[in-house]
């Protein structure tokens, strides 16, 4: 036997001797099926140093003989007219990528035609005489290109055209709508006639006798490797019986996957065709309904394949009069984050891979997928549709539309009085601070303006909801357009944003797929994390007791911005706290505040009591107070029907109107917001500062351990976090700082002194410049970056897509600086950390915001000596996941 010819099959492996890449990719898989003992078609090799060197003549008996050997293990002989077995023949290549094609059905030649048609029919016969002619044109057509006969080659192009559209191939989408295809395709012939056609082609008595058939295409195929430079020396040739799915009664093809690659559950999923070559036009059955006996060897050869490639693998196979043989295996490109995750736990469970391995295995950010909805994509394939914008939160959503916070109030009450679908989407040129009672009960927010920053997305990831903007939606009257796209004012809609991938708006009702953290093994996989996190910490934004308590669940620990604002938004309060702003009687002012400081002990008492034992941040109000007036008609008229139903004194239209006017700001992001509203307002810090300790005294009365940390925003100097957090007395007038206000509490209600912190937001340039004077006063620092940012920058995170494509286009900036942290706002980050703690070494320094969220700023707070991240709810466990994986490249093993 040459020496450079290889036999393998079930018991039979090719020698560790041999050099794999001797083998070619293909090669090498066969042999690896061969160790395993999988029930693989035997078969045997020429190898690289001798495929483009084939003598016909010096090979024919170890040919012979190989073929031999696979004749009895298959039960069929090469060349036989009654059951002959026919090959295939794969030009195994060391390179992933390449041309060749697989050639099948050779042995199909005149004498065995009858024989083969008995079992198969005569159509399927013929139809297989098409495919091995397909094959061998690509290899003629391919050496006629190498010879550079382009008139030879045009021909055969021209012949294998024709028989790919009687075969059913779809062609290339360049070749899509071309003249040829109105030509009427030409009657079918039978198997002996498609050989009469061809035979011009190919070397005398091709199709005459079934040895001289191989010898032909080998010698046929060394040829043209020969005659290829690239690919001469470094490509192999494997010959490999073929078995048919329709051959005989016991027969049957069939194709699974190792595991369900939507749920993850270990069970076969896929299925058999009975009496079928493959899948094309037959009806299939479930896998495992398949004969009990082949279902056991089928799972072992699954869950093998599971544990050796420590992924989910596609199987095919087939059943030829009763004897299974695998066919082929792969890996599996479009599988459920969920599945990947319950495959990695139990290869961890059973040891077959590390915990560090595992939990390394997962792209943070895919676990966007198992906590949001996702489409079923069959069920809109009938669906009118437009594809882009910008992922603002992921996931899917399905609503009746509406164009005004107001209008989808009041449609969601009706839908509930009538006991109907209750599902909206809320769909604005932009959002501002008044419409967030608006996304928390819809399912989704679709804008205009701003990107993944922008605060239509930021409220709906802390609300778990979907956000999408397009820059070329318009809205005008009932009707909105997003390019020729269109729906109205109350029609269905279904939003799908993935987490990788290009978003889509829909026009109509999809079917959604609902997250299940539990029995998707998140919280499992999160806490076989946990021996890997331990220094650096995750906290949540959470404005609500439900938001405090889902993040609790998905491994936060703690709150690191409860923002305030949000709260007054609330339908009920809304108006209350408008009063208050636009009153001019401080006793009236006063009245009001304490309704509102009611309203906000409950607030803070229900989110510490969640947080148990866990640090509460809790920023104070930091919107300008702009925000809080009505924005429109509709909004106004509530507005004056409340006062005219809660003041004596009331004012008019005009009034109201006139003084709302008063307050407008040229740049309200940078104007009277934050710390400043505490200066010229410090009854309001007052009375928030009030509910907190309140709120916190209580919880201590019920044995319940509280940390609430009191975190003033937007402050540029030292002298302002002193001034409030500490108060200052001038000349008839005395400014109550959180101290005093807190003594005073405290004192009134006779209580024991409870442990709290005062700290800033640091989300100025100027601050963070600043940082070794303001922790003088400051007993934390949280970084806002998303201000942060724009003040460094000078972006606004509403307005940059705007020019941001054309940024992009000519390499001006490097990503969104709104996602991944510009190197300029790390530079502060770690100047404002480190000048912070020369003054006070235990200064805890956090960041909060979505900035948080993303795997790469995640590892950078960690090397900048920062405690913690915070960020949405629905984020905590991609933060969680980043850190182990940290960690785990810092060290190598699990966090000391």
């Amino acid at each position: 036997m040459d020496t450079r010819i290889h036999f393998f099959s079930q018991h039979n492996v090719i020698s560790s001797k041999i050099k794999p890449e001797l083998l070619g990719i293909r090669g090498r898989q066969a042999n690896e099926f061969a160790e395993l003992e999988f029930p693989i078609l035997p078969g045997f090799i020429l190898d690289t140093e001798i495929a483009s060197e084939i003598e016909p003549k010096a090979i024919k008996k170890d040919i012979a003989e190989l073929l031999g050997k696979c004749e009895k293990l298959v039960g069929k002989k090469y060349g036989d007219i009654e059951n002959p077995m026919l090959l295939k023949i794969v030009i195994s290549s060391n390179l992933a990528i390449t041309t060749y094609p697989t050639l099948h059905n050779f042995g199909l030649v005149k004498p065995v035609i009858t024989g083969f048609s008995k079992w198969v029919g005569p159509d399927f016969a013929a139809s297989e005489v098409l495919f091995l002619i397909n094959g061998m044109l690509m290899i003629q057509g391919r050496i006629k290109e190498l010879e550079n006969k382009t008139k030879e080659k045009d021909e055969i192009t021209a012949s294998l055209k024709l028989i790919r559209r009687m075969l059913g191939f779809k062609k290339p989408s360049n070749e899509l709508h071309r003249d040829e295809d109105k030509i009427p395709l030409p009657k079918k012939k039978s198997a002996v006639e498609y050989m009469d056609e061809y035979a011009k082609y190919f070397p005398k008595g091709f199709f005459d006798d079934a040895e001289s058939q191989l010898m032909i295409t080998l010698t046929e195929i060394s040829k043209m490797l020969k005659m290829d430079e690239q690919n001469n020396t470094d490509t192999a040739i494997l010959i490999q019986p073929m078995v048919y799915g329709n051959y005989g009664k016991d027969s049957c093809s069939g194709y699974f996957f190792s595991r369900n690659v939507v749920t993850g559950e270990k069970k076969l999923h896929g299925n058999f065709f009975r009496g079928k070559f493959n899948e094309v036009g037959a009806e299939g059955h479930e896998i495992n309904k398949i004969d009990p006996a082949h279902l056991k060897h089928l799972e072992k050869i699954a869950w093998t394949l599971e544990d050796k490639f420590k992924e989910i693998r596609q199987i095919r196979f087939t059943v030829e009069n009763g004897k299974l043989w695998l066919i082929e295996q792969r890996l599996v490109d479009q599988k459920s984050t969920q599945a990947d995750i319950k495959l990695l736990l139990d290869l961890a469970k059973r040891k077959i891979i590390s915990k560090r391995d595992a939990i390394m295995a997962i792209d943070p950010i895919r676990l966007n997928e198992i906590l949001h909805p996702v489409i079923n994509s069959s069920t809109v394939k009938e669906l009118d549709s437009w594809k882009g914008g910008i992922a603002g939160a992921p996931g899917a959503a399905i609503g009746r539309v509406y164009f005004s916070t107001n209008a989808l109030l009041e449609a969601k009450r009706a839908a509930k009085q009538k006991l109907v679908d209750d599902r909206t989407i809320l769909v604005l040129t932009s959002s501002f601070a008044g419409d967030v009672k608006a996304i928390e009960v819809s399912s989704g927010v679709l804008t205009a303006e701003g990107g993944y920053s922008a605060h239509a997305s930021v409220v709906a990831r802390q609300y778990g909801k979907v956000s999408l903007v397009s820059p070329a939606l318009r809205i005008k009257g009932n009707k909105a357009t997003i390019g020729e796209f269109s729906f109205s004012e109350g029609e269905y809609i279904t939003i799908s944003v993935p987490f990788y991938g290009e978003s889509t708006v829909y026009k109509g009702i999809a079917e959604l797929i609902e997250p299940d953290p539990k029995e998707s093994g998140l919280f499992d996989f999160l806490e076989l994390s946990k021996e890997f996190r331990k220094n650096f910490h995750v906290r949540c934004n959470a404005d609500t007791q439900r938001d405090a308590a889902l993040a609790l669940s998905f491994g936060a620990e703690g709150v690191g911005l409860c923002r305030t604002e949000h709260m007054f938004f609330k339908a009920e309060r809304i108006n209350v706290f408008r009063s208050m702003l636009l009153s001019d009687d401080s006793k009236e002012r006063q009245k009001v505040l304490d309704k509102l400081q009611v309203m906000q002990r409950e607030d803070f008492y229900s989110i510490m009591k969640v947080m148990a034992g866990k640090e509460v941040t809790i920023r104070l109000l930091d919107s300008p107070l702009h925000e809080f007036m009505p924005h429109n008609n509709e909004e106004l008229n509530a507005f004056i029907e409340y006062v005219s139903k809660t003041k004596t004194d009331k004012p008019s239209k005009a009034e109201i109107t006139a003084r709302i006017e008063a307050m407008h700001e040229f740049n309200p992001m940078l104007g009277h917001r934050g710390c400043r509203i505490a200066v010229s307002y410090p009854e309001i810090y007052a009375m928030q500062v009030r509910a907190i300790f309140e709120a916190a005294h209580k919880l201590y009365k019920e044995k319940i351990e509280v940390h609430p940390e009191i975190m003033i925003p937007i402050v540029m100097n030292a002298a302002e976090l002193k001034l409030i957090a500490y108060g200052k007395r001038i000349e008839g007038f005395n400014y109550s700082g959180v101290v005093d206000i807190e003594e005073d509490l405290r004192k009134e209600l006779k209580a024991k002194e409870i442990e709290y912190k005062i700290g800033t937001m640091i989300e100025l340039p100027a601050a963070a410049l600043g940082a070794g004077e303001i922790a003088k006063y400051a007993q934390f620092f949280s970084f806002g970056t998303n201000d942060l940012t724009q003040t460094t920058l000078g972006i606004s995170r509403d307005d940059f897509t705007a020019f941001m494509p054309d940024y992009t286009l000519f390499d001006l900036i490097d990503g969104n600086p709104f996602s991944t942290l510009d190197p300029r706002i790390k530079e502060l980050i770690s100047l404002a950390a480190d000048r912070g703690r020369l003054t006070r070494p235990d200064l805890v320094c956090g960041l909060c915001g979505e900035h948080g969220a993303n795997p790469a700023n995640v590892r950078f707070c960690m090397d900048a000596g920062l405690n913690y991240v915070s960020c949405s709810p629905y984020s905590v466990p991609i933060a969680l996941l980043a850190i182990a994986q940290a960690e785990i490249t810092k060290t190598g093993k699990p966090a000391e």
